[in-house]
């Protein structure tokens, strides 16, 4: 969940949650018939889980799924996860986890899984009546994920799939594999960050040319929505007009037609073109050792390139970035957090640096 934060700044990486409008997402989300909840260890600082807890324990627990995630580049152990998990538990002020995720496997952390004995780990917490499903969240190759269906019984799989990466990082083909395999699919950023609701203007005339009462949203929403092995779609609504878009959308919802795959190929196609960098906002790279706000200068950068502003308009926006691309020493530590395995040394130096420094 990307929650609403006091100071302003959609991010996950900021702790300090905005209850006040946070909790009056979740009610209305909740009033709406939306009962999935996806939390993880770190998001907002750790302080995720326990709004998590917080926003719901009003409501009866058998009218909602929680789902919550395993880091498991935090463990050093076996015990570490169970130290973890334990304080999972104690954050939300739960008993069990509806669903529980490997967290962001790619062929390394599921190295790690592997060896620390992670599957095992949950399997027991699920005989315990902790855990009800045992799933993964996946950032990796097609290999890799082949490896990770073939060595376990998997109840559901987490990828990223939209209309833009259904092609550009394989989605249609991690669909079919988890399909084949009777694996239900719960999808992770069908909007994109939200780049595939501020599309790009010729994107946008495109829309409105084929639906004109609808947003750009009901193209994202809608697309995924049409896979039948789709369990459940994670959209990161940090406001109630969003949460109020997405609702819209998928009320009545009819299956896309081959017209309209059509229409978000051609999205697809136009955003490509802009040449903008594939950054989502996750902020999984906001433990930066020099504190370069990443994302951020991504975000300038992508409306820039999708025409979104002007330039001198982008430029005025970038210098208020405190610590910008200059600061930027190539450690490669983003690198391997990024999971859209995006080269972002390479990035701020020949994208960002050279539009604005």
């Amino acid at each position: 969940m990307r929650l609403p934060v006091k100071s302003g700044e959609k991010r996950e990486s900021s702790p300090d949650i905005d209850y006040l409008r946070a909790q009056k997402i979740v009610d209305f989300a909740y009033q709406n018939g939306v009962n999935y909840y996806d939390t993880a260890y770190m998001y907002h600082c750790g302080k995720s889980e326990e709004f998590v807890g917080h926003a719901l324990k009003k409501y009866p627990r058998e009218s909602y799924y929680v789902a919550d995630k395993l880091p498991i580049w935090l463990c050093d152990s076996h015990d570490d996860m169970e130290k973890i998990f334990s304080n999972q538990l104690k954050r939300t002020g739960l008993e069990y986890f509806d669903f529980y995720l490997l967290h962001s496997l790619d062929a390394d952390n599921f190295k790690m899984c592997e060896e620390y004995g992670a599957y095992e780990f949950l399997l027991k917490k699920r005989e315990e009546g902790r855990i009800n499903n045992i799933g993964f969240s996946f950032h990796g190759t097609i290999d890799t994920l082949k490896e990770i269906i073939a060595a376990h019984e998997w109840d559901f799989a987490q990828i990223q799939m939209n209309y833009l990466d259904w092609e550009n990082q394989n989605a249609k083909m991690q669909y079919k594999l988890l399909t084949d395999a009777g694996i239900p699919v719960i999808v992770m950023e069908p909007v994109r960050g939200g780049k595939l609701a501020d599309l790009p203007n010729e994107a946008e005339r495109l829309c409105k040319s084929e639906m004109p009462d609808k947003s750009n949203v009901f193209w994202a929403m809608g697309f995924v929505a049409s896979h039948d092995n789709v369990l459940a779609i994670l959209s990161g609504m940090n406001s109630i007009e969003q949460l109020s878009d997405n609702l819209s959308t998928l009320s009545g919802f009819t299956e896309f037609d081959k017209h309209k795959y059509s229409v978000c190929e051609k999205i697809a196609r136009i955003i490509n073109n802009a040449e903008t960098i594939p950054c989502t906002g996750c902020d999984y790279c906001a433990d930066c050792p020099k504190g370069v706000k990443i994302s951020s200068m991504f975000a300038v950068y992508n409306k820039y390139m999708n025409s979104e502003i002007s330039g001198e308009e982008a430029q005025k926006e970038y210098d208020t970035i405190d610590i910008n691309a200059s600061h930027c020493v190539n450690c490669g530590k983003c690198k391997q957090h990024c999971p859209q395995s995006i080269d972002i040394p390479k990035m701020l130096k020949s994208n960002v640096s050279d539009l604005f420094e």
